[in-house]
């Protein structure tokens, strides 16, 4: 009996932890913040300071930026930042996907909402400061995105490894991964705009990286992989990376880094003197990269 208690408690325990942050989501989805904090302050009682619940805290946080309510969107990130240094006393950032995405989110939020209120310069500051500091870590990345979102348009592209970037020529830089479906959808866009910028000279260039998976998610060593990356590649990129004109596609993961392209797409437009005009993470239509493409062609 003590058994079956004992198991009946940890399963309980189990289900609470999977279930905070769909809750908490769920509420923000219905516009209640009020529902989210409750669920947040319910999980804690019971549970404690976890890695699922800084999750479900930074979905607030996010909520709140979102809705450009800064101060109270930097409230939360904080407490997600400082309960987040006091795990990784206990444990390292990487051991499971739930703490890297609580602590990533909050120093985003704080950055954000720092430049959102007219503080860009310490925005800068405090995200290259947060770069060294998680350098070693999967989030360093998604830390480097923010930062190119405040200081790359207008600076010279960094080099990519693997590639030169042509001289004296626009370049669309579209980093792209064999998973997301995201990339898959903007080919057809990028193909259009290939057809009609490249006979103006609109240079294409495709980097991806390695991911240690493939299909369904099951392990793959970088042989596996980079077969898996070529059938993808031929798949659906054919259009884009296939023929004479073929765009190059290197694949390495410190151009990812280097660009901090966390997100995937990543877009980056280069102008003919190789200064970056455009850098963004996500997708984009048609028409917003051919207006971009009108104002560097």
């Amino acid at each position: 009996m003590k058994l079956r208690t004992s198991f009946l408690v940890f399963a309980l325990a189990a289900s609470a932890s999977a279930g905070v942050i769909q809750s908490v989501r769920a509420a923000l989805a219905k516009g209640s913040e009020a529902g989210a904090v409750q669920e947040l302050r319910a999980y804690r009682t019971s549970q404690g300071v976890t890695a699922e619940l800084l999750e479900a805290e930074s979905w607030v946080a996010r909520a709140e930026f979102t809705s450009r309510r800064y101060p109270q969107a930097m409230q939360f990130a904080q407490d997600v930042y400082d309960l987040s240094l006091q795990e990784l006393k206990k444990r390292p950032l990487d051991r499971e996907p739930h703490l890297p995405m609580a602590l990533g989110a909050a120093i985003e939020v704080q950055a954000g909402s720092m430049a959102a209120q007219g503080r860009r310069s310490e925005a800068v500051a405090y995200l290259q400061q947060a770069v060294r500091q998680f350098a070693a870590t999967s989030i360093r990345t998604r830390i480097q995105k923010n930062l190119l979102l405040l200081t790359l348009e207008g600076k010279p592209a960094p080099a990519l490894d693997g590639v030169v970037l042509p001289k004296g020529k626009p370049a669309l830089i579209f980093f792209w991964a064999h998973w997301c479906p995201d990339c898959k959808a903007e080919a057809p866009i990028l193909m259009r705009i290939r057809a009609e910028y490249g006979p103006k000279g609109l240079a294409f260039i495709a980097p991806t990286q390695k991911y240690g998976y493939v299909a369904g998610g099951a392990d793959a060593t970088p042989a596996v992989e980079l077969t898996y990356i070529e059938q993808i590649r031929r798949k659906f990129y054919a259009g884009l990376m296939e023929g004479p004109a073929r765009a190059p596609s290197p694949v390495n993961e410190a151009n990812f880094v280097r660009y901090g392209a966390s997100t995937t797409p990543t877009l980056v437009l280069v102008d003919r003197t190789g200064i970056v005009r455009v850098y963004h993470p996500g997708a984009m239509t048609y028409a917003e990269l051919q207006q971009a493409l009108q104002r560097v062609m």
